[in-house]
């Protein structure tokens, strides 16, 4: 398959500036969402992170109900919904509820991770050991999504019988085998931890059990894509994101803006943690980008990617995905 027809989608983690106020990061949220629709890109997925100055997508479900609302086409998704910080029943009913009111366009991707902090993962997390349960809470909401079975006495209303479409969310091998062993579709968080990227995938497709949901493993491979007009723009743009890591290397969430010369901001040492962690970035013209791309889907055999670009300004963010759209051939 040739990479044109490979879809591309994107992940919002919702970057939000110190001096602006949660009313413009939602505005940007809704147009930055419509701007990726016309652009022609399959999906939009929405990041679950909490007690981060940096990024303000905690209330994942409310973001993807005002996302839908604002778009009429495009795919609409938590990338993900962090299941250790909710109740399978609430998430099975609050997905039911978006999928009755946007039909056929909601997706469900689920992540163990607390995606924040220990301190706040203490106070988020209904129980010590609920990363632990996992899969079985994945099977909870599968269940509450699915046809009622008999003498079944609990029902998600809405959300039975939906069947919204589940994907598994990971940046480790232990998402990767509970894809495989329940037939759905994978995701691999590559644009922020590539390291076990090839492992990952290999254990998916190696192990896939066809299911009623597919009868193929269906690989979605994160990466980060910051696109401008030149080379030297799209770099300039990019030290937004990197000084974003290189801070929380710091343990400081801020999203800052982009630099003439980022190696007068980090250290060495920083640096290196940095350049580990967005090792999966492409940052350049269309052309290069593009270029990147190719070798990503080559190197992965991805049936999708799904795309982050953490641009200080939302017009750099928009007009990223629109160079790229005309480069992918969208």
């Amino acid at each position: 398959m040739s990479s044109a027809r490979i879809p591309l989608s994107v992940v919002d983690l919702m970057p939000s500036r110190e001096s602006d106020p949660y009313t413009r990061t939602m505005s940007d949220t809704l147009a930055f969402a419509q701007g990726v629709e016309k652009a022609g890109y399959h999906r939009y997925w929405v990041a679950e992170h909490h007690n981060s100055e940096a990024l303000a997508s905690s209330a994942t479900v409310v973001v993807m109900a005002e996302v839908a609302a604002a778009t009429s086409t495009i795919r609409v998704s938590a990338g993900g919904i962090m299941l250790p910080n909710h109740a399978p029943y609430v998430v099975a009913e609050q997905f039911g509820t978006l999928d009755a009111f946007h039909p056929g366009r909601i997706d469900l991707g689920l992540g163990r991770a607390p995606g924040t902090d220990p301190w706040t993962s203490r106070v988020l997390q209904r129980d010590a050991g609920a990363a632990s349960s996992f899969p079985d809470e994945v099977s909870l909401v599968q269940a509450w999504l699915g046809p009622v079975q008999p003498g079944q006495h609990v029902q998600a209303l809405p959300g039975q019988g939906s069947n919204v479409p589940i994907y598994i969310l990971g940046s480790s091998t232990f998402g990767a085998s509970l894809a495989a062993q329940r037939g759905l579709p994978y995701v691999f968080a590559s644009h922020f931890a590539p390291d076990h990227l090839m492992t990952a995938l290999d254990l998916y497709r190696t192990n896939f059990r066809a299911s009623e949901h597919l009868d193929r493993p269906y690989a979605i491979v994160a990466a980060n894509a910051v696109v401008a007009d030149t080379d030297e723009r799209a770099r300039y743009l990019f030290t937004a994101m990197q000084q974003r890591f290189a801070l929380l290397a710091r343990g400081q969430m801020k999203f800052v803006p982009p630099v003439d010369d980022i190696e007068t901001v980090w250290s060495p040492e920083e640096k290196a943690v940095v350049n580990r962690m967005l090792a999966e970035s492409h940052v350049g013209s269309p052309t290069t980008v593009r270029d990147g791309l190719d070798d990503l889907v080559e190197r992965t055999r991805a049936d999708e990617l799904m795309l982050s670009a953490e641009t200080w300004d939302l017009g750099d963010r928009v007009r990223s995905f629109e160079l790229l759209a005309d480069a992918w051939g969208m």
